[in-house]
């Protein structure tokens, strides 16, 4: 059951192939590149890797815009090198989970073409048409005040379709039950090639009843359910990871009453808390959203992030709460994007190391899997000249030489940070490998003490009365085995007390420095936390860390 259940123990990290590693030199990533900087993930702790969409596409949209399921875009190599890197990643005992973009594709797809081309074209139901204009035909965009309708009208097709995102990405008709056999037929043959599993993109658009002018758009939760018995008939211990930004009480039918829906799930609702914690110090929302976040089913579990490709997203907040956010991690309208969010790298957001410590060491304390966003490890950058989200996807600094060792091409996907403070002669991995109190050290030194406490992943957990607002104290058990991890959101050090409960918890090992603490008389433990500190303990010895199964 454990080998199962992999993900709850996993790290994950996560990738834009096209921005990563270029080996052939033309300026974009490729699976050569990446190949090569598998023994870099290997050593830094990672066990598994989320690809970005690598499919033949126009790439107007990061890829995401697919026009061949089946296939690897020739920018990033071709399909023997697909099974190549794979071949690679296996034997470092690296998993591969990749993109599941299925609510849309490209309007350049062969199926999208032949559907315009007549109303009895094979394909024509494929899609969502309208003879005339919908009533609703600009509600419900996702990116506000860049997206200016949901409905566009085809000339050849003489309708108007249905499209959640831009205009070239027209959304999948997936009340059509050949659109769904097509749907299996990809997420069998991607397993077949190796895949741990996939990242399931826009899950409540997968779902949403189609159609103009529907006041309702009911989700089918019964379609989520037939991808995992196919995907769990062809691969036992294959996952899907959702993107479904939606509120806590919305969440279990996601997951499935009994665990039979999505495996993992992105939590949006508590990184937003996370944020407006780590702005303002105040930990009570952020707990309120823990609490409200609470898996029931076992086997369900939640994937907790800092930053991904996309902005930062704060739609959840008040006005109140998110204007707070803005004003200490993207005050500049230029930071901002959607009116929702923030499109910064996570480090400069912050601005120094104690806060990035501090919010990495919470993210990994989380319950749920950990997932790291390429480039973070070491603190790189964002370049707001680029627009809406292409800010956070610059190259990554592998070195201070040219193009800072990502690729000898002079002309790049995109350009890499070349001035100021996050520029790749500061920031690098090469600089970062030679120094041993480096970010990246100290990133590596976290994943291998998350790896170590599989009390995150599988335990149960309480949140602790620290009597300090600033510091959030978590609790886990399993096992016969417990953790106590503490954070202080304050600029200021503070001493809180905890009465534990156990009585092997007399004696709490911190797991970062050599020091204990012991209960005094009264069995209270009296802890000092410095200024955005953090402490991790696990309780009694620790010899059955290095025990033989």
């Amino acid at each position: 059951m454990i080998n199962e259940l992999w993900y709850k123990n996993a790290i994950i990290y996560s990738l834009d192939l096209e921005t990563f590693m270029d080996l052939n030199d033309d300026g974009i990533g490729d699976f050569e590149g990446l190949s090569r900087r598998l023994d870099y993930l290997h050593a830094l702790g990672v066990d598994t890797v989320w690809l970005a969409p690598f499919h033949p596409s126009p790439n107007k949209d990061n890829g995401y815009d697919i026009q061949d399921y089946y296939g690897v875009d020739p920018r990033h190599g071709s399909s023997g090198n697909f099974v190549e890197f794979m071949h690679q990643a296996s034997k470092r005992g690296i998993k591969v989970i990749i993109d599941l973009v299925v609510n849309h594709t490209s309007d350049q797809h062969p199926w999208f073409q032949d559907a315009r081309s007549s109303e009895n074209a094979k394909h024509r139901d494929w899609y969502a048409w309208s003879d005339k204009k919908p009533d609703d035909w600009n509600e419900g965009m996702v990116f506000p005040n860049v997206q200016e309708a949901t409905w566009t009208y085809d000339k050849k097709a003489k309708a108007y379709y249905f499209h959640r995102f831009y205009k070239f990405q027209p959304d999948l008709n997936i009340d059509n039950p050949e659109v769904r056999a097509e749907i299996k037929r990809i997420i069998g043959f991607w397993l077949e090639l190796g895949v741990a599993g996939f990242r399931v993109d826009a899950v409540p658009f997968i779902l949403e009843k189609q159609g103009p002018n529907i006041s309702d758009r009911k989700l089918r939760f019964e379609y989520l359910r037939e991808m995992r018995r196919f995907l769990q008939w062809r691969r036992g211990d294959a996952i899907l990871l959702g993107e479904a930004n939606v509120l806590p009480k919305e969440t279990e039918e996601y997951f499935g009453e009994e665990g039979d829906g999505i495996h993992l799930m992105f939590n949006f609702y508590v990184n937003q808390y996370l944020f407006y914690a780590l702005a303002t110090g105040d930990t009570e929302p952020l707990k309120e959203a823990l609490e409200a976040t609470r898996i029931k089913f076992p086997t369900s579990q939640w994937a907790h992030f800092l930053r991904n490709h996309d902005e930062l997203d704060l739609a959840r907040l008040s006005e109140e709460q998110r204007e707070k956010v803005f004003a200490r991690f993207g005050p500049e309208k230029s930071m901002q994007l959607y009116d929702r969010g923030i499109r910064r790298r996570l480090s400069p957001m912050l601005g120094n190391r104690q806060q990035t410590e501090l919010a990495y060491s919470l993210m990994f304390s989380l319950p749920g899997t950990p997932v790291i966003r390429y480039g973070d490890e070491i603190g790189m950058g964002e370049d707001l000249s680029l627009k809406e989200r292409e800010a956070v996807r610059t190259p990554m600094q592998w070195t201070d030489g040219f193009q800072a060792g990502f690729s000898k091409s002079e002309k790049l996907v995109h350009p890499i940070i070349s001035e100021g403070p996050y520029a790749y002669k500061h920031v690098n991995v090469e600089a970062q490998r030679r120094e041993p109190h480096s970010l990246l050290n100290w990133m590596s030194t976290l994943i291998r003490l998350r790896q170590e406490c599989a009390e995150i992943g599988w335990g149960n957990w309480q949140l602790l009365d620290t009597g300090v607002p600033q510091v959030l104290g978590m609790h886990y058990n399993w096992q016969e085995s417990s953790l106590v991890i503490l954070h202080n959101f304050d600029e200021k050090a503070h001493e809180v007390s905890l009465k534990l409960k156990q009585t092997q918890e007399t004696t709490l090992v911190d797991l970062m420095i050599n020091s204990d603490s012991v209960t005094d008389t009264k069995g209270v433990h009296k802890i000092t936390i410095s200024a955005y500190g953090y402490r991790w303990f696990r309780a009694g010895d620790l010899s059955h860390l290095f025990r033989k199964s």
